[in-house]
């Protein structure tokens, strides 16, 4: 919007808040997979389409992968079909990089690493990507897929179907216990939501079909991560480890050396950072 842009918010407010829309901005509340909203695509013509739109988490796609289905792909697809023929240009899809490498063979892992997820949310990920590609190929739809690490900071829903940092700043800030699945020892890459922002900025009006991973290339466990919000949160308890969770991957981690030097982005605010202007936003609010 700073940019000048005219932006258009569909979301159906599953984990969404009316209160985080611009006030310049346009917002339906419509699911993605229902006609209405392929529509609108049309008759608002629509250049370009920022798709984060999605089921999101990992253990539901577990348990319940037809519903996954349904939200990641066909849901994609009810928007494509709607909009090709119309005005739009262009979309960038928020793909996931900490769900689409599997168990990885190189850490960082760049875009070349086999893609070999290991829940039905990395695969619905990696399906949307190749159906992008195909409608690049087939209507010249240009297509940027970007590769998250595990994205976090403030106004990301504590609730639900969050990440790991919100779940852990809002319970140490009202003085609760949180829980560690297994051992606290599985390594994610944690990227910052503003140098996601940076990214899909940096993403508009790119020509033809690209993938960027977008995060820091640094493994960080969990017992760590715990710790940086411990000390943000001025908490002095310890974690409660729980069971493992099923379809969790042991390591991930991810190069964002492509965008860096294509794009000009750097993903490289660190935790030190990061964590605490997290925590205090949980606390303001």
């Amino acid at each position: 919007m700073a940019a000048g842009h005219r932006v258009l918010i569909v979301d159906d407010l599953s984990s969404g808040r009316k209160e985080n829309v611009p006030k310049d901005s346009e917002l339906h509340v419509l699911d993605v997979r229902s006609e209405e909203a392929g529509q609108l695509l049309v008759d608002r013509k629509v250049e370009i389409l920022v798709h984060h739109a999605a089921q999101m988490d990992v253990r539901r796609s577990v348990a319940d992968p037809v519903f996954d289905a349904d939200v990641n792909i066909l849901g994609l697809l009810n928007l494509l079909e709607a909009a090709r023929g119309g005005s739009l240009k262009q979309v960038i899809f928020a793909s996931t990089g900490g769900a689409i490498y599997g168990e990885q063979d190189e850490f960082p892992a760049d875009e070349h690493h086999i893609a070999r997820p290991l829940s039905p949310y990395g695969v619905a990920k990696l399906a949307s990507e190749r159906y992008l590609f195909f409608y690049h190929s087939e209507y010249g739809l240009e297509a940027t897929c970007l590769r998250y690490a595990n994205v976090y900071g403030p106004r990301q829903n504590p609730h639900g179907e969050a990440g790991v940092v919100a779940i852990f700043s809002r319970r140490l800030l009202d003085g609760e216990e949180a829980v560690i699945n297994g051992d606290g020892l599985q390594t994610r890459d944690y990227v910052y939501v503003d140098d996601v922002v940076r990214a899909n900025v940096a993403s508009l009006d790119r020509p033809g079909f690209s993938i960027y991973n977008v995060g820091t290339g640094v493994e960080t466990d969990v017992n760590n991560l715990f710790n940086h919000i411990a000390e943000a949160a001025d908490y002095d308890g310890a974690p409660k480890h729980g069971p493992t969770a099923a379809g969790e991957q042991r390591r991930s981690c991810i190069s964002s050396e492509r965008m860096l030097e294509e794009l000009s982005v750097a993903v490289d605010t660190p935790l030190s950072d990061g964590i605490p202007a997290t925590v205090a936003w949980f606390r303001e609010h």
